[in-house]
This record gives C-alpha cells, structure tokens and sequence, in this order.
C-alpha cells in the first residue's frame, strides 16, 4: 500500500474537520427531535413485535439553537472544502486520491514512524 506524506496543513484541516464533526454529533444529540415545533406521534404496532415507535411533543429548536447547528454546518462545510481541495491532491495520480483521502481520514489512527 502506497504511504502518503500528508502536508501538515492538511492533517491539521483534517483534525479540524474530525473535531468539529464529533461536536456537531455531540451537540444535536442534546436538540429536540424537530427542528421546528411539532407534535408527537405514535406509529402502529410492529409485526410479530410489541414495539410502537413513537416520539414525544417536540418544541423545536431555540433561535440559540438554530444558530449555533447553522454555524456548525458552515463550519463543516468550510473545513470539508479546506482538506477537498487542497493543492496535495493535484500531485497524485487519479487512480490515487480515493485511497490517499481514505488514509489522510486514519492518519492519526497510528503514531508517526509506525510501520503498516
């Protein structure tokens, strides 16, 4: 397997993007389940289950909310961008990029200097 020498600009941007992900994750865990005020709602009975889904009253999100889930999307997507289009791709070959992009995503799943 070809081993890449990632600029580091680029695995910080892509620590960055890992980062903001896991707390944008972490965040809209803790968000009402609709974005905006809805009822709840109980589905029919499953089959060969007694399992009804079902979701409480949602109040929405708060203005506070709303901006802080908008800033993180613009976060991601400022940072997706970053590591998308950084100038390293253009030196490898094509046939190289998706396994390149796939191991800049783990290149801090192992220390440096640690053989494959």
């Amino acid at each position: 397997m070809t081993r890449y020498d990632f600029p580091q600009d680029l695995r910080d941007a892509q620590t960055a993007l890992h980062q903001a992900q896991s707390e944008y994750d972490q965040y809209v865990r803790t968000l009402p389940w609709s974005a905006e005020p809805m009822p709840g709602w109980q589905a029919d009975k499953q089959l060969h289950s007694d399992y009804r889904p079902a979701k409480p009253d949602s109040p929405g999100y708060t203005e506070e909310q709303h901006r802080q889930v908008a800033a993180y999307r613009k976060l991601l997507l400022e940072l997706s961008a970053q590591v998308s289009t950084h100038p390293f791709w253009q030196t490898l070959e094509p046939s190289n990029v998706v396994s390149g992009r796939m191991q800049l995503k783990h290149v801090d799943d192992q220390p440096v200097g640690e053989a494959a």
